[in-house]
């Protein structure tokens, strides 16, 4: 027990590489026995259909009970150590009032248990047990070795059961269909398609499985690859072989020794043979073998490790530069990755792209964003999802529930193309306001703006009848180059935004990069980037970026004055200030080049607490307040809007949120000057009725939703609007908050607009 994590890595590496839920659940049961010493080790799942713990695996019970014995979740001591969610140690088992006893197992012999649940995203998956016919009482090292096993292991089993059910098999091999995987709502609506996974170059962790038909084409393809990999290797051993020494030049004649037939080649061939592509069939050999020299204990034996990671890398570059065809993309392209990027968008012709699915990210991440924009059904944070074993499946992306379907059923299809038709009736019947103003039935007026950032914005914002733009991400012109955006540029860029919209007003947003927003040419590498160097505080460094940025604004306003400025990311006065100074600075500059432009309203985002508490000294500064209740509600509840493990937390109804808008509305009104929100809150029509009610001036959102938003606001009095703000500033729960919500809109028969609860 003295090396036990060493002990724990290696039996984490050997279940990873397990090709099935079977078999990485034997490894666990003969490792962790052979580990601790024990005479028994089992692992009972808890299968979710049936709310019973069924005995997996055993090592030290009798093998036939495996799939045969299986207890009720709340039965006999596992089912104990399940609702306890905590390890139950016991010096004599059968002792315990809650003890069952099963035949099948012969588990009569063994009197002390060590049981410990396997958890999972809070929820019990089964647990592991371990035990031993002399009575004793397991020590506190063996328990808490037991415990990080379960911990190490939990994502480990979660992943293998997945797989399986991606594949369209139960645990006993039954054929499953509307498999389930749980996310994060990214965009709204629903796509039927099929997965294309896009992948990372040159990672052979992110290759998926994929069949072939013809292998003695792949055959050739690796041979190809090999050749390539071999001439590489030996023009950089020539290039080197005056600076090594002959035992170091000897290193490269091992690689090339591994690329032959008789070592590695063998071994991939093989694999090809049995229908998997080249790509998978390498990485399968390679992760084998680095596994293997991991875990040896001689230190120049495990460096061996890093020297065949390196040769499959080669290999698979190779691999990868062959098979640079181009994607195809089918009609209906649902794009999984593991981190999707707006660069990846923008690969898929775009009347062929259907749905969006990234395991990392959540629904405030920034490609969630421009999905919504976009107008594409989207799920992120689906970390539980086997993406590489996808490729070519039939899904079904739900981006109001967050839900991905693998090998779906008609039936379920059928559900979901209503759903969509639905849905698309809605839209058209919505259509037709967009003429009407926004204003409720006793007469309060509440402009509608939109949030804008892609060209293609602003036909989609026209089209539904946005009265201005509320934020205009001028980042998004900067991340699509390769360099800054020179004066000119950025000039040209605008005027097409402030004539599109002229004359409703345009609030354009000075650069605002940091957090999860990344420009390629100007990498910031921070260990905590959201609490790091963003927004104001990166143009403020740079004010030759900023003060660029701003005289290309207004020079592009000139004859149509309809530009407002605003400043993210806020978090003091003395800030605001200084950004004041350079925008001053600018104006003058502009007009001396003979420009005849008024000085601009120029505003403040609201989105770090600290301005929250500073809003009545910031709104004397400036001319309106905005609030990004995207970043607020991130640094109020001291959650990653990126992370999904955290998801569940962040929610804009939690009442500290609720309370920090009524300060800022508050401020504005105390001030004269007005107050709007600009963040993904304004686009839920429920949110948007509070948001009313507690005084908000404009609300800006993406195109997609300002027909919903205003349909509800048209059907309801304000003076019920402020009932529902009182009723909500009284509950102490986001979800509450929600659900009274919801409810009470349902009950006055305004339901059929609300999104989906979470």
């Amino acid at each position: 027990m003295l090396n036990m994590l060493s002990t724990l890595r290696r039996i984490v590496q050997e279940v990873n590489a397990a090709k099935d839920l079977s078999s990485a659940l034997d490894i666990i049961v003969h490792r962790v026995r052979e580990a601790m010493e024990t005479e028994v080790c089992s692992v009972y799942l808890l299968n979710p259909d049936t709310d019973r713990y069924e005995l997996m695996a055993t090592e030290g019970l009798h093998r036939s009970a495996v799939g045969v014995v299986s207890l009720g979740s709340n039965e006999g001591l596992v089912g104990y150590v399940g609702v306890r969610e905590e390890p139950v140690n016991l010096e004599d088992a059968a002792a315990h009032p809650r003890f069952r006893y099963f035949a099948e197992t012969g588990e009569e012999r063994f009197a002390s248990f060590l049981g410990v649940p396997i958890m999972h995203h809070r929820q019990v998956m089964g647990v592991l047990v371990v035990q031993q016919k002399e009575r004793r009482q397991f020590d506190e090292v063996e328990e808490s070795f037991l415990v990080t096993m379960s911990a190490q292991l939990a994502g480990v089993i979660a992943h293998a059961e997945a797989t399986g059910a991606i594949r369209g098999l139960g645990w006993s091999g039954e054929v499953i269909q509307d498999t389930r995987f749980d996310a994060v709502p990214g965009a709204p609506g629903v796509a039927i398609g099929r997965a294309v996974i896009m992948l990372p170059p040159a990672d052979l962790k992110a290759v998926p499985d994929k069949e072939i038909k013809d292998i003695e084409a792949e055959i050739a393809l690796y041979r190809r690859a090999v050749e390539a990999v071999r001439a590489d290797v030996r023009r950089l051993a020539e290039k080197l072989s005056s600076q090594l020494r002959p035992e170091e030049l000897a290193l490269f004649d091992v690689y090339l020794m591994m690329l032959d037939d008789s070592s590695l080649g063998n071994e991939i061939i093989q694999g090809i043979r049995q229908g998997q592509w080249a790509q998978g069939a390498l990485r399968d050999v390679i992760d084998a073998h680095v596994a293997r020299f991991e875990v040896m204990d001689d230190p120049y034996l495990q460096e061996r490790a890093a020297d065949i990671k390196d040769l499959g890398r080669r290999l698979l570059a190779s691999l990868q530069e062959a098979d640079r065809k181009q994607l195809v993309f089918p009609k209906k392209t649902i794009l999984v990755a593991e981190e999707l990027t707006p660069s990846m968008l923008g690969e898929v012709p775009k009347e062929r792209l259907v749905g969006l699915v990234s395991v990392l990210g959540s629904g405030s991440s920034h490609v969630a964003i421009l999905a919504r924009a976009m107008g594409i059904p989207t799920v992120m944070g689906a970390v539980d999802l086997p993406y590489l074993r996808m490729d070519g499946m039939d899904l079904i992306v739900d981006g109001n529930a967050g839900e991905v379907y693998c090998n779906p059923s008609q039936e379920l299809r059928r559900h979901y193309r209503d759903l969509m038709r639905e849905e698309q009736e809605l839209s058209h019947g919505l259509e037709q306001l967009r003429d009407l103003p926004c204003e409720t039935l006793d007469g309060h007026r509440v402009p509608l703006w939109v949030n804008t950032g892609l060209y293609a914005d602003i036909a989609r914002s026209l089209d539904r009848g946005a009265e201005g733009v509320g934020l205009y991400r001028t980042e998004v012109p900067f991340m699509i180059q390769d360099r800054f955006p020179s004066e000119k540029e950025q000039q040209a860029i605008y005027r097409e935004q402030l004539q599109a919209f002229h004359p409703q007003p345009v609030t354009m947003r000075t650069l605002d990069i940091g957090g999860d927003k990344e420009l390629s040419y100007f990498p910031i590498k921070e260990d905590n980037p959201f609490l790091g160097w963003r927004g104001i505080r990166v143009t403020l460094d740079h004010p030759e970026i900023f003060l660029v940025q701003i005289r290309a604004m207004l020079k592009a306003s000139e004859g149509l004055d309809n530009l407002r400025i605003m400043l993210p990311m806020i978090s003091s006065v003395y800030e605001v200030e200084e950004a004041l100074h350079l925008i001053h600075r600018a104006h003058g500059e502009v007009q001396d080049e003979g420009f005849q432009v008024p000085m601009p309203p120029v505003g403040v985002m609201i989105e770090v607490p600290a301005a929250v508490y500073q809003a009545r000294e910031l709104v004397q500064m400036v001319d309106f307040l905005s609030v990004g209740t995207n970043d607020l509600t991130q640094y109020l509840l001291a959650v990653d809007r990126n992370n999904p493990r955290v998801a569940d937390l962040y929610h804009s109804f939690h009442p500290a949120v609720l309370q920090a808008l009524r300060l800022i509305a508050d401020a504005c009104r105390e001030a004269g000057k007005p107050m709007s929100v600009c963040g993904e809150m304004a686009g839920d029509p429920a949110a948007a009725v509070l948001l009313v009610a507690l005084g908000c001036d404009v609300l800006s959102m993406s195109a997609t939703n300002l027909p919903r938003v205003k349909w509800l606001l048209r059907q309801i009095r304000f003076d019920d609007a402020r009932a529902l703000l009182q009723q909500a500033l009284r509950e102490d729960n986001a979800y509450l908050v929600q659900s009274m919500l919801h409810l009470s809109l349902r009950n006055m028969g305004l339901g059929k607009v609300l999104q989906p609860l979470r």
